[in-house]
This record gives C-alpha cells, sequence and structure tokens, in this order.
C-alpha cells in the first residue's frame, strides 16, 4: 500500500482542476487479468476502526477488490470537504464523504456525483462531561463546540445542531478544532470546549477509555438524513462506470461481512492498516477495537432486520435527499437548493447489488 497523504485544497481552485485532471486510475491494456486502479479518499487524517476497515481493509483480504478485479489505494483527507476536494481535483477517484459536502461543492461548481450511500443512520451527537451545565440545545448560547475540523461533517452537524435550536450558529458559537479520540476527550475535560461534536464511532473509542460522557438529544429535523455518500466526478463515472460499479460491489460485500463478523473485520483492519495496533497486539486492542467498529457498522447497515434481509445497498430516496439538502441549508453550507438530477446518480447500483449475499454471510460466520 501506498503512503497515506492528506489534502486540503480550496474548492475554487479545485473546481477549475477538476475540469482537466485525468485522475489517478490507470489499468493496463490488453491484459485480461491486469486490476483497474482506483484511489480512495478517506474522510479524516487519521484512519480508524470505521469505513476504511469495514469496506476497504475487508474488501482487501477477504478477496472481493480481487474478485472485482481492482487495485484500491488510500489517502487521508482532513474531512469531507478535503475528501471532495481530493476527487474534484483528481487526487482521488472515489470518496466517501458527508453528503452535504458534496451538496456545498455541487452548488459552488464543482462536477461531482453521488453515486451510492454508505452512512444510513444519522451518525452525530452532542456530547458533554456528566455534570455539565449544558442540558438542552438551548444551554449552547455561549459556548465552545469541539469539532474534528473546519473542514469535516463535524463542523456542518455543529452549526445545523445550533440553528435548529433557534440560535445563530455564526453569531452564539464558537466551534474549535479538537480532532477525535485522547485530544477531542482532553479539550472536553480540560474545559478548553463545553461540548463535543462527533460521530457514534468516535466516542466509542472515548468510551473504551473508561470516560463518562452525557448525550444530547437530536431534534426530529436530523431523522432522515443521509452522511456518507460515495462520490465521484463527472467525468469519472462517464470514463469508468464499470470500474466505480465493480467497486462498489466489492464494498458493500465487504459491508456485509463486517456486519456479519466485526471481529474478523477488524483483524482484517489491522492487516491493511498496521498503525491501528499503535505498537500493542491485535489480542490486546480487539475487544475495544471491535465494539468501535460495531458503532461505526451500526449506522452503515439497515436499523431493523438480520444481515440475510439487508438488501438495495447504496439506496438513497428522493425524501432521504430532500431532508438532505435542507439539513445542509440549515448548516450554512447551501445557499440554495441543488437539483437532485445535477447531484445525484444511482444507476451503477443496480450492478453494485448483483451479488448473491449468502456465500459472503457464510464465509464471515466461518471466519476466526
Amino acid at each position: 500500500m501506498k503512503p497515506l497523504l492528506r489534502l486540503g485544497l480550496g474548492v475554487a481552485v479545485l473546481a477549475v482542476l477538476s475540469a482537466c485532471a485525468d485522475g489517478p486510475s490507470s489499468s493496463s491494456d490488453g491484459d485480461p487479468d491486469a486490476r483497474a486502479a482506483l484511489r480512495l479518499a478517506v474522510p479524516s487524517a487519521v484512519i480508524a476502526p470505521k469505513e476504511e476497515v469495514a469496506t476497504h481493509a475487508v474488501g482487501d483480504a477477504e478477496g472481493y477488490l480481487a474478485e472485482e478485479k481492482l487495485k484500491v489505494d488510500v489517502i487521508n483527507t482532513d474531512g469531507s470537504v478535503a475528501a471532495v476536494q481530493a476527487v474534484a481535483s483528481g487526487s482521488a477517484d472515489i470518496a466517501p464523504a458527508d453528503a452535504g459536502a458534496v451538496l456545498a461543492a455541487r452548488e459552488k461548481g464543482v462536477p461531482v456525483k453521488a453515486i451510492g450511500g454508505l452512512v444510513r443512520n444519522w451518525p452525530w451527537r452532542m456530547a458533554v462531561r456528566p455534570g455539565s451545565e449544558v442540558r438542552s440545545p438551548a444551554d449552547l448560547e455561549g459556548r465552545k463546540i469541539g469539532v474534528i475540523s473546519l473542514a469535516s461533517g463535524s463542523a456542518a452537524y455543529a452549526r445545523a445542531y445550533v440553528n435548529d435550536a433557534g440560535l445563530d450558529a455564526a453569531k452564539d458559537v464558537d466551534l474549535l478544532p479538537v480532532g477525535v479520540g485522547a485530544p477531542a476527550l482532553a479539550a472536553l475535560q480540560d474545559g478548553k470546549v463545553d461540548v463535543l461534536a462527533l460521530y457514534t464511532q468516535a466516542y466509542a473509542t472515548i468510551e473504551n477509555t473508561g470516560a463518562e460522557l452525557r448525550y444530547l438529544d437530536n431534534s426530529d429535523a436530523f431523522d432522515g438524513i443521509r452522511s456518507l455518500t460515495y462520490a465521484v466526478t463527472e467525468k469519472t463515472l462517464k470514463d469508468k462506470k464499470d470500474v466505480l460499479t465493480r467497486y462498489l460491489r466489492a464494498s458493500y460485500k465487504a459491508l456485509l461481512f463486517s456486519a456479519v463478523n466485526p471481529e474478523a473485520a477488524m483483524r482484517d483492519g489491522y492487516r491493511a492498516f498496521p498503525q491501528l495496533l499503535t505498537g500493542k497486539k491485535a489480542d490486546d486492542r480487539i475487544a475495544d477495537d471491535t465494539r468501535t467498529l460495531q458503532a461505526w457498522i451500526k449506522t452503515a447497515v439497515p436499523a431493523a432486520g438480520e444481515p440475510e434481509s439487508f438488501k438495495d445497498w447504496g439506496a438513497i430516496s428522493d425524501t432521504e435527499w430532500n431532508k438532505t439538502v435542507a439539513y445542509t441549508r440549515t448548516a450554512g453550507q447551501l445557499t440554495e437548493d441543488v437539483p437532485l438530477p445535477q447531484l445525484w446518480d444511482p444507476s451503477l447500483l443496480k450492478g453494485a447489488n448483483d451479488f448473491d449475499p449468502a456465500p459472503v454471510i457464510a464465509k464471515a460466520k466461518s471466519a476466526g
């Protein structure tokens, strides 16, 4: 695997670059066994037990990428905005990014499109220390909110949450980048911030240390909003439909495997990303990391039912898109609605769902 890179360029610049970039993908003409190359932009600066494990690492280790004749490299970016920028510039072919970041880029004229959903259950929550005076959204006035970065979906969620409470996110709160894990917890415990705006998997990592948190409720306005969504440029979609379809299929197979056996998925994660072990043995980390990965998986699979019943991978309804657009406006990422045909192309999903889940489930159940 190639070294991980961090990307963070301006959207306006990338909108121009995307018009002429051919992207990093390549393939070997005339070789029927050659793998098509793709570069995946992960929307976080640090590898963690989440989408890069449940889809990429498992897809690689369990052979789903090889079955689809794909070779996928991974780069890191500083949040969803930066991940979309990487796709737009041609530094990456595809990224699972917050739908709001895709919408915002599209409004600015960046020719990106969503082609398949990933996180379907709203993952973002507000958390405070157990003894905090902040008890309700209205108590956020004048407070400091810790976000992963100002380029992440965390910042957009914090603004939307504050605005939904009847406050003005531009005036009534301060957003401070605190990252995730130990730095975020330290910022909260030391009083540098009053509240954290993170996703469920990030909180699971914190709670694995024994730290206690109290969560604020999300209003009904957040029900049905889509989060991480696979995004590509229009050019990549036009030129590489088959390759992208194969990638989505491998990704959804891997996600199904992960849902059935998250511990085996986490061990695949260690093989793909040894830095996850932080110098420790896998057996010393596996219990906590599996709980953390499970928290993420719950956001990406149906809220009800068993894996045998999961279907329609990647589907996003018009109702969900409408709620997501409304949320993105509340978050201050959009000034006007983006027509759905400009944003969403589900044409690859029929092919992406063209697989038998039974062998995937059986393999996951038999994995050590």
